[in-house]
């Protein structure tokens, strides 16, 4: 008997969950028209474009804007910041979360954990340009960083106007604003563990550090492992909204990234085929980099993505 093709498994599919693809047919929308038909535009790239003559009436010039990032003077610096305040995000932000989660998990007094969770979440709902308003003033010379540094023996600088405290002020407001947001899929998953689980390691004597070592983390490792490699596939791209509010010429040497890069010659200067190319640039690394990712992810611990 022959079996039914995919257009009638489909259709079948559709008549049984119809409201669910109703739902999502906003989504699919979304994703179309805002995400894969501007891909068209790639070829701007490769253009010297100019936005009177249009996409069909701009020269061709092939790698000629690749090569003039590649080969210019601050291809380096902005690769490089780039990728280190990633790496920082990494090391320090992405581990965040994951350790409030825990925290949040060991409390037994439920209406302090409430507390705790509704404080951690609030900065996640603030506007960036409040969050970048806030940082600039606490970080000036009578603001409040500056009142705890002379609190300590230090002495009053203007934090933002010193390249070397960039990174550390970004990843640390990045981490105060994401820390609790970051928390709610880890507490969601824990919500799931299965509670004989803990009942047994009671049984056999384990304390509460054993059983969060031996149970509740290793439940949280295949969430852990799906949002890092998803979180490698964004190695080369950092928002230039939060860059552009809070650096400045005195910390461009650390501070300055591709994204605010594109962002000046791209849009500011009107160079939009060099900044169609970094951005061309970018999302050819980041794939590569998720890639490489999700198979090391699965030799060693035999979670991925696919």
């Amino acid at each position: 008997m022959k079996k039914p093709g995919i257009i009638v498994k489909l259709s079948k599919d559709i008549s049984i969950n119809k409201f669910v693809y109703i739902m999502f047919f906003p989504v699919l929308l979304f994703y179309v028209v805002f995400h894969y038909i501007p891909m068209g535009g790639i070829v701007v790239a490769f253009q010297d474009y100019r936005p009177f003559k249009g996409i069909l009436g701009s020269a061709w010039i092939g790698l000629g804007n690749f090569i003039d990032f590649l080969t210019g003077p601050y291809a380096w610096r902005t690769i490089r910041n780039t990728f280190v305040i990633n790496i920082y995000q990494i090391i320090f932000a992405f581990p965040a979360p994951i350790i409030l989660a825990l925290l949040l998990n060991e409390m037994r007094a439920i209406r302090f954990k409430k507390v705790v969770q509704t404080i951690s979440y609030m900065p996640h709902f603030i506007s960036l340009v409040v969050i970048c308003g806030m940082i600039t003033d606490f970080s000036t010379m009578n603001g409040l960083f500056n009142k705890i540094i002379v609190m300590f023996g230090g002495k009053a600088t203007s934090l933002l106007t010193r390249s070397e405290l960039f990174r550390t002020i970004f990843v640390a407001s990045d981490i105060w604003q994401g820390i609790g947001w970051g928390s709610i899929i880890y507490l969601a998953t824990l919500s799931g563990v299965d509670m004989n689980l803990y009942e047994a390691a009671v049984i056999d004597g384990a304390g509460r550090f054993r059983q969060a070592l031996h149970i509740t983390l290793p439940s949280l490792i295949p969430t852990i492992t799906t949002l890092l490699i998803m979180r490698m596939g964004r190695i080369m791209s950092l928002g230039f909204g939060k860059i552009i509010l809070l650096y400045n010429p005195l910390t461009y040497e650390t501070a300055d990234v591709v994204s605010s890069f594109v962002y000046r010659r791209g849009l500011v200067e009107q160079n939009y085929g060099l900044g169609a190319a970094v951005g061309l640039f970018n999302s050819v690394i980041n794939i590569a980099t998720l890639i490489i990712a999700n198979k090391l992810s699965k030799k060693i611990t035999n979670e991925s993505l696919w």
